[in-house]
């Protein structure tokens, strides 16, 4: 199969950008996305242009770097699923596909395809982290969790921190990125140290970072390759009242 591209090209941050159109060598339709682009990339490369830049590391759905929105959607067209786990068998022989990057104040562009998505950084540095020494593996039920409290702990960790949630939401915000890690710690007996101040710090370097605000569309939702739940959010607003009514 062939299909063409429309990828966005720009060499920095400062630089304008604009769209240029590629028609691809013969593709697998079960190669995944990224290897399509390696292969665009190598011809690029043989007829002495320059390559596409774009960020990948673990191709296994992991890392949460294949920060493409593919088509006008984060990750490509199916749910549950990062770049790297959309295969060109998805598309049709002859299509023409739309490649941008991430689009988000606080995710610039540093080249092409790739945004910096220090922002998340920033904010977990603010408050993602536990003071608890965990040491080496507890003995068994030494420190009790509750099942449904270790689940949806698990379920907020799910989050790669990709910034899908962002890149589609119409205000760029960062709730569900912001809720998901606050969550993981304060379903857990490790992480109530901290709890309200965690909170607060995470949720104030999220509005220093520029992000909006939360209208609760349901786009972060649909797009989230972990598939985290909007339930999140809810439980963000309720731990960001109790910090504030606990005085922080």
């Amino acid at each position: 199969m062939k299909v063409r591209l429309k990828i966005w090209r720009q060499p920095n941050a400062a630089a304008p950008g604009r769209f240029e159109t590629y028609d691809t060598p013969d593709l697998n339709p079960n190669m995944s996305f990224l290897e399509m682009l390696d292969v665009v990339n190598e011809d690029l490369t043989a007829r002495g242009q320059e390559p596409v830049a774009f960020d990948h590391d673990c191709r296994e759905g992991i890392c949460g770097t294949c920060s493409l929105v593919i088509n006008g959607k984060p990750h490509g067209p199916h749910r549950g699923v990062a770049t790297c786990q959309t295969y060109m068998r998805s598309f049709k022989d002859g299509d023409t596909i739309v490649v941008e990057p991430f689009r988000a104040r606080p995710f610039p562009v540093i080249k092409d395809l790739i945004v910096s998505r220090k922002a998340f950084d920033k904010i977990m540095q603010a408050g993602g982290f536990i003071s608890v020494r965990t040491g080496a593996a507890p003995d068994a039920n030494s420190l009790p969790v509750p099942k449904p409290a270790a689940d949806e702990a698990m379920d907020a960790a799910a989050c790669i921190g990709c910034g899908a949630c962002v890149a589609a939401c119409k205000n760029a915000s960062a709730m569900l990125f912001v809720s998901a890690k606050v969550s993981q710690f304060a379903l857990l007996p490790q992480g109530q140290p901290e709890r309200e101040r965690r909170v607060l710090r995470m949720v104030q370097a999220m509005d220093e970072a520029g992000f909006g605000a939360c209208t609760v569309t349901g786009s972060c939702e649909a797009v989230c390759p972990k598939n985290i739940s909007l339930d999140f959010i809810a439980r963000l607003n309720r731990e960001y009242a109790r910090a504030l009514l606990k005085g922080g």
